[in-house]
């Protein structure tokens, strides 16, 4: 299938899927201050999607998790990630997502949380290859190029049997977080199981490409760790917490802080028009990834985490430039 995937220049830097952090408002901030060469959208459920709109006997457009999807021409190319255990959900969201213009649709099959596993999904799926490679084939219904986002593992490394299980299913590309799921975030990533995933690729299906994640936190750091594992791309996850400009190759002490309240503020606004009716407590977390590193941030951090508004917000901006570097 000839898709966005086969023009890529490697390697390449994509914007990981996190839920509450790569909504719209987000992902036009980073478009703004240095676009990766992939966007994604946070997950979003596919059985959502189908019953939704079938208990509210509403069309799509109407569905409030349609607004979690919403992007700008801005952002292309832009890949939906969608999670479910069941083929027939997976081949409805798919549709839902080539229906509204993605370029690409993701499977969520890392995702740690317990009330997406007790469904069968997310991390889940490590345990259920044959399930997994339903899910891709579902999927391929969309016309749409299908990636996966997964671990290396769920209780353990199952790297050689997992990902060969994948890609006997052909999907475009495969993102692994280079964890398993019971390490979670908790020790560091470990970038030499990637050069095992390659040489599994090459063997298996070498048109597949192969993005790492985990712990990347700059552009230059990304670059040399795609150059010593050969993978094609680099997710950047936490990386870009207060730091929308990484992918342009900035570090967060390159930027003024009145230049990071600038963009906090611009975040809040956009959060307010594009993603009621979620809770501007979204918002807040960025304000402390935005303002720290310098003496009087946790000052700082607290008036502005102290705002419920955007308005709020921008109330204190001025003063609060003019009072720090």
């Amino acid at each position: 299938m000839d898709s966005f995937w086969s023009r890529i220049t490697k390697p390449f830097f994509a914007l990981a899927p996190m839920a509450d952090v790569t909504d719209p408002a987000f992902r036009r901030l980073v478009a703004r201050c240095g676009k990766p060469d992939v966007f994604w959208t946070e997950f979003v459920s596919a059985d959502g999607l189908y019953h939704m709109r079938e208990a509210a006997r509403m069309p799509d457009a109407e569905n409030p998790l349609m607004r979690d999807l919403a992007f700008t021409e801005a952002e292309r190319p832009i890949v939906a990630q969608i999670f479910s255990s069941k083929p027939e959900m997976i081949a409805y969201g798919a549709g839902v997502v080539a229906a509204l213009g993605f370029d690409g649709v993701d499977l969520n099959m890392g995702c740690p949380d317990r009330a997406i596993e007790k469904q069968g999904a997310g991390a889940a799926l490590i345990r259920t290859p044959a399930r997994a490679v339903e899910l891709i084939e579902a999927a391929k219904k969309s016309g749409l190029p299908v990636s996966v986002k997964t671990r290396i593992g769920y209780d353990s490394d199952a790297l050689d049997q997992w990902l060969a299980a994948i890609l006997g299913a052909k999907p475009a590309a495969v993102t692994l977080h280079l964890r398993t799921r019971k390490e979670m975030s908790l020790v560091p990533a470990d970038w030499k199981r990637m050069e095992r995933a390659v040489a599994l690729r090459n063997r298996f299906a070498p048109d597949v490409l192969l993005i790492g994640n985990g712990d990347v936190t700059s552009r230059a750091q990304g670059e040399r760790l795609a150059e010593e594992t050969g993978c094609d791309g680099i997710m950047v996850g936490r990386g870009v917490f207060g730091n929308p400009w990484v992918f342009a190759g900035r570090a967060p002490a390159d930027t003024p802080l009145s230049e990071k309240l600038d963009a906090l503020l611009e975040l809040a606004r956009d959060f307010e028009t594009l993603s009621p009716p979620k809770h501007f407590a979204i918002v807040k977390k960025h304000a402390k990834a935005f303002v720290s590193g310098f003496d009087g941030a946790a000052e700082l951090r607290a008036k502005l985490m102290a705002a419920d508004t955007a308005a709020e917000m921008a109330a204190l901006n001025s003063p609060l430039k003019r009072n720090k570097p």
